[in-house]
């Protein structure tokens, strides 16, 4: 299939599907007129990329995640993907804790700027 139904049947931006092909997530073969084609896999494939990306994996994570993959959540054992996964969590928990130290900061200055005096 030409990139335009990959796009149509994933749900996918022509654009990202260039970008996931750019960062080795996805395959094609090229034409003889240059144009990209597809096996019909590559629909699951996009769609389990973009179930791991709302799960906040990055794409370098996801390029050694995908090939563990056998549906939009499962995976197999792989050597390193359970360590990478668990750096991604810690990685995203600590971002949380910041979040909330911002939050909290910005709350303590909303709360002493109204109280100041005019």
């Amino acid at each position: 299939m030409l990139i335009g139904e990959l796009s149509r049947r994933s749900g996918a931006s022509e654009r990202l599907l260039r970008y996931y092909e750019r960062m080795e997530l996805i395959h094609s073969a090229r034409r003889a007129n240059g144009y990209r084609e597809y096996d019909d896999q590559t629909v699951e494939t996009v769609r389990r990329i973009r179930a791991l990306l709302a799960a906040g994996l990055p794409t370098r994570v996801i390029r050694q995640v995908l090939p563990c993959t056998f549906d939009k959540a499962t995976l197999r054992p792989c050597p390193g993907v359970l360590t990478s996964l668990r750096d991604q969590l810690n990685a995203l928990d600590q971002r949380a804790a910041d979040l909330e130290t911002a939050r909290r900061l910005l709350r303590q200055t909303i709360a002493a700027t109204e109280n100041a005096p005019h």
